[in-house]
């Protein structure tokens, strides 16, 4: 077959293209970006048509319906520094992630606001439950303040834990450095134990060695 011109040369560059835009280059830095390493001219309108059919991708995954029921949801925000208006600022990425019933984790939904608030929180539930996501067994947050109740009110059956991680790492803001990596160490014999039983026990064990030093690190 003979390729159109340049047309094999533009498909090729389409995973390029992308990938510049998700790293947040204007179409014109693209443009040219591409100019300097491929000798290649790409018009504005064919970057912002290749760009364009990622968003139409994008929205699309955003609003898919989700599976009836998950496991457990894993919700947090991370924060991330974006181009905005020539400026770089923080932004929080709200992520919820759900363990599905044939044991595979799927991201639920992205969300981008300024800040992390149990109030935004309440949107990200309400658009899963809009979605087809009808109960969740067990959520798992950072105990951010209001968060919990915020749940409670889309999903009343949901039990909701703190993330072990954040968990661990409040326990460990009341032990001093020297001490961190033991007690540590024997918090995981807690949280990482086979059995309800044999992780209370492992509870006493940890509490019997430092209780006296750090009391608050184990009432947390």
């Amino acid at each position: 077959m003979i390729v159109p011109k340049r047309e094999g040369m533009v498909r090729g560059l389409e995973e390029i293209i992308v990938s510049f835009y998700a790293k947040g280059m204007s179409v014109s830095d693209i443009e040219e970006q591409i100019r300097e390493a491929y000798k290649f001219d790409v018009s504005t309108a064919t970057i912002s048509g290749i760009t364009s059919r990622v968003t139409e991708d994008i929205v699309a995954w955003q609003n898919r319906l989700l599976e009836p029921v998950y496991l457990i949801v894993w919700m947090d925000g991370i924060v991330f520094k974006v181009r905005e208006n020539s400026k770089v600022v923080n932004k929080t990425i709200y992520i919820a992630v759900g363990l599905k019933r044939d044991g595979l984790k799927e991201v639920l939904g992205m969300w981008l606001v300024k800040n992390e608030s149990a109030a935004y929180w309440m949107t990200v539930l309400t658009d899963l439950k809009a979605r087809g996501l009808e109960d969740i067994l067990i959520t798992a947050t950072d105990n951010l303040n209001g968060f919990t109740q915020t749940i409670k009110s889309v999903f009343p059956q949901s039990a909701t834990q703190v993330c072990v991680v954040h968990q661990i790492r409040n326990s460990r803001r009341y032990v001093v450095w020297k001490d961190k990596k033991e007690s540590t160490t024997d918090m995981k014999d807690v949280y990482a134990a086979p059995t309800r039983q044999a992780a209370m026990a492992a509870l006493d064990a940890l509490n019997a060695k430092w209780s006296a030093k750090y009391v608050y690190a184990i009432k947390s």
